[in-house]
């Protein structure tokens, strides 16, 4: 934002705020609002006469805004949704979140349709009221929180996937690396607990063998969602034998021995009890069936962690070290106390990124503090990093996979 008294600036490029309030469809008074709230700022501020000037590129951020309030979203959620930045990269992503938000609202609607007409149908016929209809509406109606919750939750998942798909120097990715070495048997059933958007699914749908099953669970109802649309394109002979269902892998509601493999990608560090969600997995795997669950070092991407302590000593970006709960150092052993013969492959590959739009993107998709200090110097920061990068930013990767067994009966 500019704030200088400039005589040379062209103010036939600006808008005041009536003319940009008047051509947005709203009042002056919101876009005020908005300007002291901190998510609408003035690209120009005369210091004389205080008057606020916008443009063009102030309807882009005016457009997210409206939208994710449309959305129910709250001013502070709308904060972090929304950054200061209008590099196509950013504009673009935030395209893609409102598009499947969008499509979100109106599966919604029609479920809360759907009940209101069925409950009005039972009253008309019977005369009364019933009761537990009534309360499966009140349950769709409030449900625009948590689909709050788990898009942003989804939108940060896939702005940390991206950010390895595309800055890897390992010719053979993370996803196909894991299937290599899945080696899936005729007839198998398979259950991914935390399975995300189908990624490891849907980087080798031209390997899945058409005669295994493949059950997809995540706790998130929101991530299922995504995972079924990225799906969708599969061939029908593999997307008939694939069970979407949501649960926690500490509560896995299938009975003993039912699962010939187990993955957990980058899943069992987040468990409120490691010990018990891997007693839960080995519960439901057949004799001698496997696990194949992944993590990452103490060493992971700490370059990221330097870059943002560098610029504010007060940001973390992971409240919890979760490689101390499940980690490639301490894995092995934790394994070994339920199940047998703990095999680990470690994943060769280092980040090389050319670009300060990315990098951006998973620091604030992290589950630290980060916005608390970044969103409000965000033009300071995007600098910062824009410094950083020349010729490039290299970033340390130190994941793995362990394989274990259960024992034979």
């Amino acid at each position: 934002m500019n704030e200088e008294n400039n005589v040379n600036i062209d103010l036939s490029k600006y808008y005041t705020s009536g003319q940009f309030a008047k051509m947005a469809n709203v009042s002056t008074r919101t876009i005020r609002y908005y300007d002291t709230q901190n998510i609408l700022k003035p690209s120009y501020i005369n210091k004389n006469t205080m008057a606020r000037y916008y443009t063009d590129e102030d309807f882009a951020k005016l457009q997210q805004i409206l939208l994710f309030k449309y959305l129910g979203f709250s001013l502070d959620e709308i904060k972090e949704l929304t950054i200061n930045d209008l590099d196509y990269h950013f504009l673009l992503n935030s395209l893609k979140l409102q598009s499947t938000l969008i499509q979100d609202k109106i599966e919604q609607m029609q479920l809360v349709q759907k009940a209101i007409l069925d409950t009005t149908s039972v009253i008309e016929k019977n005369k009364n009221i019933d009761w537990s209809q009534m309360l499966n509406l009140i349950h769709l109606t409030n449900m625009q929180t948590s689909l709050k919750t788990q898009y942003q939750n989804a939108n940060n998942i896939t702005s940390r996937i991206n950010l390895h798909q595309k800055y890897s120097t390992n010719t053979e990715k993370w996803f196909p690396w894991i299937f290599k070495h899945c080696k899936f048997s005729p007839h198998e059933k398979i259950l991914e607990v935390g399975c995300g958007t189908g990624s490891l699914w849907l980087e080798n749908s031209n390997l899945i063998p058409s005669d295994i099953d493949i059950f997809l669970s995540d706790i998130s109802r929101g991530m299922l969602r995504d995972a079924r649309r990225c799906l969708s394109t599969l061939p029908l002979s593999i997307k008939k034998n694939i069970t979407f269902k949501a649960f926690d892998c500490q509560k896995i509601p299938f009975p003993d021995n039912t699962f010939d493999t187990v993955i957990a990608n980058h899943v069992l560090f987040y468990c409120t009890s490691f010990k018990h969600a891997c007693l839960e997995i080995n519960r439901v795997l057949k004799p001698n069936g496997k696990l194949i669950c992944s993590t990452y070092s103490k060493n992971h991407m700490h370059e990221l962690n330097e870059l943002v302590n560098e610029f504010d000593s007060r940001i973390i970006l992971s409240a919890n070290n979760l490689y101390e709960t499940f980690g490639l150092e301490n894995g092995k052993d934790l394994l070994d106390q339920t199940f047998i013969s703990t095999e680990k492959f470690i994943y060769n590959d280092e980040l090389v990124i050319n670009a300060s739009e990315p990098i951006i993107e998973y620091i604030l998709s992290c589950h630290g503090n980060q916005n608390q200090y970044i969103l409000d110097n965000y033009k300071e920061f995007r600098s910062y990093v824009d410094s950083k990068i020349k010729p490039n930013f290299r970033v340390t990767k130190e994941a793995c996979i362990f394989i274990s067994h259960k024992k034979e009966n």
